[in-house]
């Protein structure tokens, strides 16, 4: 069985990281923008009817937020920088021993909503050759479908060969997941909670460490 765990929640405190960027980027308050910015990423995502990079989304999504708040910047350029700047997002503490743990119970991979490229730049990638399976990071452009799409963790199962376990953490990923008849484990994270139409998870962890617990 593959475990697949997300990049952008689970893994990787993308709030802290995004906004940090965007105030350097910007020189304005940087969790304001991250707000608006990955708001209006996610609806991009789900609105737009065929697949296209996330890089793209994101550059929309900050030219929309940019448009929003008055701000006269480069959208494009600062998209640019904002995407370059992943490898300085922090991973949550637990992560190198719980992808650890994971990974001693069976293969273990990457199940997000990003472009190959933008994941090579992240502080997950250079775990893969030794606490991953490098052919399970499943990204959407690989998988050419967005969260919370059924079509993307259908296809993630197939990929791995008809038995996954996702562990998610934002609203969107754990509903998605349930919707698509995913085993799923909740793993909770600060700024994070359930949608309350979108179901609960028969199994939910603190941190990845109890992820690998409940698993074992």
């Amino acid at each position: 069985m593959l475990v697949t765990v997300d990049l952008f929640s689970a893994l990787i405190d993308s709030r802290t990281g995004g906004s940090a960027a965007l105030a350097r980027i910007t020189g304005a308050d940087g969790g304001r923008l991250y707000d608006r910015w990955d708001a209006a990423n996610k609806a991009s995502q789900r609105d737009e009817p065929a697949w296209i990079p996330f890089a793209e989304h994101s550059r929309r999504a900050l030219a929309a937020t940019y448009a929003d708040l008055g701000v006269d910047r480069d959208a494009t350029a600062d998209s640019v920088a904002l995407l370059d700047s992943v490898g300085d997002w922090p991973l949550w503490p637990d992560v190198p021993e719980g992808l650890s743990a994971l990974s001693r119970l069976g293969p273990v991979g990457v199940l997000s909503n990003v472009d190959d490229a933008v994941f090579a730049r992240t502080r997950v990638a250079p775990l893969v050759g030794s606490l991953l399976d490098p052919a399970a990071v499943l990204t959407s452009e690989r998988l050419g479908a967005y969260k919370p799409a059924a079509g993307i963790y259908r296809r993630a199962v197939e990929l791995a060969g008809g038995r996954l376990t996702h562990v998610a953490t934002s609203a969107r990923d754990v509903r998605g997941a349930l919707a698509a008849g995913i085993d799923v484990v909740r793993l909770r994270r600060p700024g994070h909670t359930l949608d309350p139409d979108g179901g609960t998870p028969r199994r939910e962890a603190a941190d990845l460490p109890e992820v690998a617990g409940l698993l074992r």
